[in-house]
């Protein structure tokens, strides 16, 4: 149908002419869409303010050629000025777009939808740490998109845990027979604490050191990058303090 209706996070905008911008948007049923606002950057635009970075919104669009047409906006979360008052939260969420942006297509995913609007939800209400928030939300995208990493029985053999030894390459913890030379040793509680964020177990997450912490960041870094196959810019600014 040439006219259609979806709930959308904002990714990204460009500027299109004197007063158009193009809207990348992660929807809920039509994965992500690339569309042209028209006029949103005059003063006098009904939607301008409902169509930027991090916002939820009700969109109406017009099927185009080659770019869909944005008819109607309406606010559904307007987390994007909540979370742009905290420099920790404002850097989390910008990793979280640019990942959703690079690790979703047209074809859609309604669990890669619900977990970006949460994790933003859950940045605009100060809930927990936003580096833990981005974190768990990096390895459950991955996760979502095939790519789950193990932190208890080995990757490649499958043999029972516990194990020390992660390798970013080889998809989480592997047993020491099948470990590279030289790969370093990762604490226990940092394993557990992994595990934790792609459980989603908040109680074992806030229980962790510091320590715990910025390993579990290292490798959950490492990892989003080798399957993003670059590096992503915005994870570079997170604050981690």
């Amino acid at each position: 149908m040439p006219l259609y209706r979806d709930e959308a996070v904002v990714l990204r905008t460009h500027k299109l002419g004197e007063a158009d911008r193009i809207v990348t948007m992660l929807s809920r049923q039509h994965g992500k869409i690339r569309a042209v606002a028209k006029g949103v950057r005059r003063t006098a635009s009904k939607f301008g303010s409902r169509l930027e970075p991090m916002m939820v919104v009700d969109v109406q669009l017009y099927e185009g050629r080659s770019l869909d047409i944005v008819t109607q906006a309406e606010s559904l979360g307007a987390y994007g000025a909540d979370i742009a008052g905290d420099y920790a939260s404002y850097t989390a969420a910008a990793a979280m777009i640019e990942t959703a942006d690079r690790i979703t297509d047209d074809s859609g995913s309604l669990q890669q939808y619900l977990l970006l609007v949460g994790a933003l939800r859950s940045l605009s209400r100060r809930e927990r740490v936003p580096g833990l928030t981005l974190d768990s939300y990096l390895l459950r995208s991955l996760s979502i998109a095939g790519w789950a990493p193990s932190f208890v029985d080995c990757a490649v053999t499958g043999a029972p845990g516990p194990h020390t030894a992660f390798v970013v390459q080889l998809g989480g913890v592997v047993a020491d027979s099948v470990a590279p030379p030289g790969t370093p040793r990762v604490d226990p509680e940092t394993i557990d604490l992994l595990a934790a964020l792609l459980a989603g177990d908040w109680p074992t997450v806030e229980a962790s050191d510091d320590r715990a912490r910025g390993q579990a960041s290292g490798i959950v870094a490492a990892y989003t990058q080798f399957h993003l196959e670059r590096g992503l810019r915005s994870l570079r600014l997170v604050d981690r303090r």
